[in-house]
C-alpha cells in the first residue's frame, strides 16, 4: 500500500494547518501556559510512538537522586481509570498504565501520578504531596498549557524527526519547526561506537537553534529478570540458550532485536503494536510456539514495559511455568555528552528553584 501514501498528503496538510494555528495561539499567549511554583521538566517527542521517553525519565530520576522530592506525572495511556490518580498500593496496568506502573514499582522513593490534563495533575500533586520539589512530565511536549522550566525532546536515531512526515502521512505529531521549544534534544538509541562524522551529519540535518543543546545516547541492556516469581529458579544467562523468542508490544523493537540476536543462535520474533494488551488467544499461541521449538535450550524474553502487561492472573496461569524474562534498559550518554547534559539539567533546576523562591514569596 506504500504507493497509495500520497493520497494522505492533503490530510497531512490539513492536520499541519490546525497544529500550526494551535501553536501560534500559545506563542502569542492567546492560549495561556501556566507556570508553577516548583520546577517542571517536560520529556516528550515530535513523533507518535516510542522514542526513548521512558528510559529518559528514569535517567532523570537517577540523576536528581533520592535527596530530591520528585514526582512523575503521566497521561497513563490505555489505563481503565479516568482523571487524576496518585499511585498507591496494589496498582495495576489497568489503574495506572504500563509506563507509570513501571516507574511506581521501580522507584519507591518518588510519587507517580496520572492525569490526562497535566495542568490539573500538577495542581493536585502540589496540593496532595507534602514538600514536593519538582515534577517530571512524561510525554508532554505537546501539552502547552504547562510552561516547563526545562523541555527535553527525544528522537530515535533510527527514526529521526528530520526524516518524517506529519500524521497521517508519517508519524510527526506536529511540524519539525516545533523543535524550537526544546531546551535539549536527545538523540536516543545510537550505536555504542558512534562515528563523529555521523554525529556531525545529524547536527547539520537537525539545524539546532542558538542555545539549544543536542546530546547523543545509547541503550544499555541490563541482566535478564524473571517476569514471574515462579521463574526465579531459571538461569537467565543467555549464553546457555540456543533459541530466544522475543515478545514485544513496543513501537520500535529493532534495537532490542539486534541485541538479542548476538546472544543466541536462533531468534524468533513475536511482535505486536505499542502498548498492546495481550489476549488469552495470543498468550496460548506464544506458549505453543515455545513448546514446539525443537530445542531444550530456549527462553522467552520481553521488554520491561511489556512485562507489566503480563503480570496478571490470566497471563501467569498460561505462561507462569515457562522461562520468561524481561531485559531492563538504562540510558547512557556518550562521554562527550554526559557531563554537558547532566550540568544543563542541574543548572536549570537550581536556577529555577532560586528564581521561584524570590518570585513566589
Amino acid at each position: 500500500m506504500e504507493e497509495f501514501r500520497f493520497l494522505l498528503f492533503p490530510l497531512a496538510l490539513l492536520y499541519g494547518f490546525f497544529i500550526r494555528v494551535r501553536n501560534l495561539l500559545f506563542d502569542f499567549n492567546i492560549l495561556p501556559s501556566e507556570e508553577f511554583k516548583i520546577p517542571v521538566i517536560s520529556v516528550g517527542n515530535l513523533v507518535a510512538g516510542g522514542s526513548g521517553k521512558t528510559p529518559m525519565v528514569e535517567y532523570l530520576i537517577r540523576l536528581l537522586g533520592e535527596q530530591t522530592n520528585v514526582a512523575i506525572l503521566s497521561r497513563g495511556y490505555k489505563r481503565k481509570t479516568k482523571g487524576y490518580r496518585l499511585a498507591g498500593e496494589n496498582e495495576t496496568v489497568e489503574t495506572l498504565g504500563d509506563e507509570p506502573l513501571q516507574y511506581h514499582e521501580k522507584f519507591n522513593h518518588i510519587n507517580v501520578a496520572v492525569c490526562e490534563k497535566r495542568r490539573t495533575g500538577i495542581r493536585k500533586l502540589v496540593h496532595e504531596v507534602a514538600d514536593i520539589e519538582m515534577v517530571i512530565l512524561d510525554d508532554a511536549f505537546q501539552h502547552r498549557f504547562v510552561q516547563p522550566e526545562l523541555s527535553i525532546l527525544v528522537t530515535d536515531y533510527f527514526k529521526l524527526f528530520t526524516n518524517d512526515w506529519l500524521l497521517p502521512l508519517g508519524k510527526l505529531r506536529e511540524p519539525i519547526s516545533g523543535r524550537k521549544r526544546a531546551d535539549i534534544i536527545v538523540v536516543t538509541k545510537t550505536p555504542r561506537v558512534f562515528s563523529p562524522i555521523v554525529r556531525r551529519q545529524i547536527l547539520e540535518d537537525m539545524i539546532p537553534f542558538p542555545g539549544q543543546l543536542v546530546c547523543f545516547s545509547y541503550i544499555n541492556y541490563m541482566p535478564f529478570e524473571p517476569v514471574y516469581s515462579s521463574n526465579c529458579n531459571y538461569n537467565g544467562k543467555t549464553e546457555n540458550y540456543y533459541s530466544i523468542i522475543m515478545l514485544t508490544g513496543i513501537a520500535n523493537p529493532g534495537p532490542m532485536q539486534q541485541y538479542l540476536r548476538r546472544l543466541c543462535t536462533e531468534l524468533e520474533m513475536v511482535k505486536f503494536p505499542d502498548h498492546h494488551e495481550f489476549s488469552k488467544k495470543e498468550l496460548l499461541m506464544l506458549k505453543d510456539k515455545f513448546t514446539n521449538l525443537p530445542t531444550r535450550r530456549k527462553i522467552i524474553v520481553t521488554t520491561e514495559k511489556d512485562a507489566k502487561r503480563l503480570q496478571n492472573a490470566e497471563a501467569e496461569a498460561i505462561l507462569g511455568k515457562l522461562p520468561i524474562f524481561y531485559t531492563p534498559i538504562e540510558f547512557e550518554f556518550h562521554p562527550a555528552d554526559k557531563t554537558v547534559f547532566d550540568e544543563a539539567v542541574m543548572s536549570a533546576v537550581k536556577s529555577s528553584q532560586k528564581k521561584k523562591k524570590v518570585n513566589f514569596k
